[in-house]
């Protein structure tokens, strides 16, 4: 079966945008105080009480749109959908990042802004290095990761900055990774042109806060 439709689209536009635009910019030197594995600093700051969501929908669980090793909550507005690799090779590398394969997308539909939550699975391995490896490519830089709880499992979080070629700038980007009992990397990683704006990050919070392995 072909991948689903919305990922396939943001995918296709990407990689367009990107020959358009030529190489990405060169990026700049890591930001002091970056570091290539995990520290244990403090976790990324919630968004203010006024931003937080109530969830209205989870994914992962049995009777969900996505089977997945893990489960967590989905903010009012955000649809998920299963993403399945394309048989034809041309398209499947769209699927991949580093050692990671989406399985997995919910997006911001149902609300004012775009974003979306997309879920990969990367094979067996240390979590702070499949997540390290699937951020860092030629469009991020400053990547900086962190060890963090979530619903009482060991899992990594990264911060650092990706390059927007349909806005041409840099922004904020931030992903976390933990590793499962059935010998797999789960990684969720926010993006979109609002992945910004507090509502956007709060569903991010929303999912790492009810994030659960099965």
């Amino acid at each position: 079966m072909p991948v689903r439709a919305p990922f396939l689209r943001t995918a296709l536009l990407a990689a367009a945008l990107l020959t358009a635009c030529g190489t990405t910019p060169e990026p700049g030197p890591p930001a002091s105080g970056a570091a290539a594995k995990p520290s244990p600093t403090s976790p990324s700051p919630a968004p203010t009480a006024s931003a937080a969501p109530t969830a209205a929908a989870s994914v992962g669980g049995p009777g969900t749109a996505c089977a997945l090793p893990v489960s967590f909550s989905l903010a009012e507005g955000w649809e998920p959908e299963t993403v399945e690799k394309p048989e034809d090779p041309d398209f499947a590398a769209l699927v991949e990042q580093g050692p990671a394969t989406i399985v997995c997308e919910a997006t911001s539909e149902g609300t004012p802004h775009i974003g979306f939550l997309r879920v990969w699975t990367a094979p067996k391995g240390p979590a702070g290095a499949a997540l390290s490896a699937f951020v860092k490519d030629d469009r991020t830089k400053a990547l900086v990761l962190k060890d963090v709880k979530l619903g009482g499992t060991a899992a990594v979080e990264a911060r650092y900055s990706a390059y927007s070629a349909l806005e041409e700038e840099w922004r904020d980007g931030r992903s976390f990774a933990v590793e499962t009992a059935k010998g797999t990397v789960v990684i969720v990683e926010l993006g979109g042109l609002d992945a910004e704006e507090d509502a956007v990050v709060a569903a991010y919070e929303l999912a790492k806060s009810t994030f659960e392995v099965a």
